[in-house]
């Protein structure tokens, strides 16, 4: 190998993307002039990576409007880099139409580009060939000692000791390839069975049932669920909607004026979860006037005092309480700005006496019950979090129609500019997200409820649900759903709270959910030997990282001078996978930060002539 440094970036979605973006952004400041060979590696196609591969079902769509995608930084975020503006999705749509830009596009995407607004959800294909522009853009952008070479393959392995040469193994290549430094933003990752689905699979293979473990939806067989069938999914989330669509649509269906034609072809799809609810739509209106004065209560001093704490985190006792604050914050500020006739108090003298309530208290309970006389006006977080807790159905039937009811009722209240409160609480959740992926690991529950909350369906998703559930092809289950392999039946048996004493049985049993971002379970065998090599891992799995630049730590929680880590899989995990544009996005610090870093160390080593050799 040359004397010029060596930065491999393993994944070549958008965070790998994200990274390369971020070099270029830096690399007159910090690297001058230097040579630098970047070795990008991935078997999927570089800027979608794998989950926004081109070659997708037009029917996956988005769960984002495209006005609120963007891969380009803006002056809300914090950098320590320049901002390099660019188009969100819905402008850069509009440069393809305007001829400014030609995108690397099959004819039936292209076609899509040209239709598409900015309150559309577009197509996972059409959010390929934006992603792929940005990660070309971000190419042309880099200083001309700068090569990237793309390796279409997988990483098997990083070694190599702290202080010198790392080497990454590649699936198809004898010889590793050598490098100075290695970024890890593999995305999300594939699992082995975990003790449950283990059984439930063992279960299926002997009475030859078909069990489909936590997957990609995208990437799951799903021609082994046979038409008219009853199948139980287990799992509400966005993994459900792509299910429904693929096994309705996908097999021929039509939705025509709210009513659903089916082909035939189509399996019965008896869902439930624990909240036994899909989540909430996505909100379908702008928002209007001043934006919430966010953070309020839960902002980076607030995250800097309890990381000082001595021991580990409570996030029911420690943190919980400043982010239900910092939601009624914003919910409430809303409510006396935009809707003072149905408030009894003057907004100034609510906010003193709700700045001077402890959250959580009966003092805060009470200031809000005064001020806000409405139920439907106040913000229940524990209500929203579980609707159906005491909740009971006494027949299927009567199941059905109040699923129906509630999921007609979210979607007129998503698509209500009266309800706006709601959209400052999303906005406030977005805030939230951005200070508590300081604190590293907080749990599952709280990326779980965020989901539910802020990152649901498109509206048009919901209605589909309706109409299959109107036609028969979707039967709702309820609530804290239990499933059972019965070995005397040979069948999966489903029970829930919401309707007592009901089972349904089916040969068929689909696990609606992607797989737990676990290093402990990750069927990667990359981050299986990083584990294995010593690289430090959470309580729930996720790999630590050094939350300043995004090193990996190992088990006495050192930085490895030469490895980093970005993702889902790791302490640092973001609320979703794109930025919605001037709202701070940490993951574009995050990026920024690493690449920075990154430069600065490959600098010095030049500077040192201790390349690696």
């Amino acid at each position: 190998m040359s004397g010029t440094p060596t930065l491999v970036v393993i994944g070549g979605g958008p965070r790998g993307t994200g990274v390369i973006e971020r070099v270029a952004a830096n690399a007159a400041a910090l690297y001058g002039g230097r040579r630098l060979d970047i070795h990008l590696v991935d078997p999927y196609p570089a800027g979608g990576g794998r989950i926004w591969r081109p070659d997708q079902s037009p029917l996956l769509w988005m769960n984002s409007m495209a006005e609120d995608v963007t891969m380009f930084t803006d002056d809300t975020v914090e950098l320590g880099g320049p901002v390099v503006a660019g188009p969100a999705l819905d402008a850069w749509a509009r440069d393809v139409r305007e001829g400014r830009v030609t995108p690397d596009a099959e004819p039936a995407v292209l076609a899509e580009i040209h239709r598409l607004t900015g309150q559309d959800f577009p197509s996972r294909r059409l959010q390929s060939a934006y992603l792929r522009w940005t990660y070309e853009r971000a190419l042309a952008a880099l200083p001309p000692g700068i090569t990237v070479h793309e390796h279409r393959t997988t990483a098997l392995a990083v070694t190599g000791p702290r202080g010198g040469r790392q080497r990454v193994r590649l699936q198809d290549r004898d010889e590793p390839l050598l490098a100075d430094l290695v970024v890890l933003t593999v995305g999300h990752l594939d699992a082995e069975h975990d003790p449950e689905q283990s059984e439930l699979a063992a279960f299926a293979d002997r009475h030859r049932l078909v069990h489909l473990p936590p997957d990609f939806t995208a990437d799951t067989g799903l021609d082994v669920l046979p038409a008219g069938e009853p199948v139980i999914v287990r799992g509400f989330g966005l993994a459900f909607v792509d299910l429904m669509v693929l096994l309705t649509e996908g097999r021929g269906g039509r939705h025509e004026d709210g009513v659903y034609l089916p082909s035939g072809r189509e399996p019965v799809l008896y869902v439930g979860s624990r909240r036994g609810v899909p989540y909430h739509a996505k909100i379908g209106y702008a928002w209007s006037g001043e934006r919430p004065t966010l953070p309020r209560y839960l902002g980076p001093a607030q995250a800097k005092e309890l990381l000082s704490r001595p021991g580990p985190l409570d996030f029911r006792r420690d943190v919980w309480p400043l982010v239900e604050k910092e939601l009624g914050h914003a919910h409430y500020e809303r409510l006396l700005a935009a809707h003072p006739e149905r408030t009894t108090l003057a907004a100034e003298e609510f906010a003193e006496k709700y700045a001077a309530a402890e959250p959580g208290s009966p003092d805060l309970d009470d200031l809000v019950a005064a001020a806000v006389p409405d139920p439907a006006d106040r913000l229940d977080l524990a209500a929203l979090d579980r609707p159906l807790d005491g909740v009971r159905h006494p027949t299927a039937e009567a199941l059905q129609e109040g699923l129906r009811d509630h999921i007609t009722a979210d979607l007129a209240r998503r698509h209500d500019p009266g309800h706006s409160p709601d959209l400052a609480v999303f906005l406030g959740l977005l805030s939230s997200y951005a200070q508590l992926i300081r604190l590293g690991d907080i749990g599952g529950w709280w990326h779980g409820f965020f989901s539910y909350l802020a990152s649901g369906p498109p509206g048009p998703r919901l209605q589909q649900l309706l109409a299959l559930s109107r036609a028969g092809v979707v039967r709702f289950l309820g609530a804290s759903l239990t499933v059972e392999a019965d070995e005397e039946r040979g069948v999966f048996r489903a029970h829930s709270a919401t309707l007592p004493g009901e089972w349904t049985e089916a040969r068929a049993l689909v696990e609606a959910r992607l797989p737990d971002p676990s290093l402990r379970h990750t069927a990667s065998p990359l981050l299986r030997a990083l584990h294995e090599g010593g690289a430090a891992v959470t309580a729930t799995g996720l790999l630590s990282v050094d939350p300043a630049d995004s090193r990996v730590l190992d088990r006495e929680g050192r930085p490895h001078p030469r490895r980093f880590a970005l993702g889902p899989f790791t302490t640092a995990r973001n609320s979703g996978a794109f930025t919605r544009p001037r709202t701070g996005g940490p993951a574009f610090r995050q990026n920024d930060d690493t690449a920075r870093a990154a430069l600065t160390f490959l600098r010095d080593l030049s500077c040192r002539g201790r390349l690696a050799s």
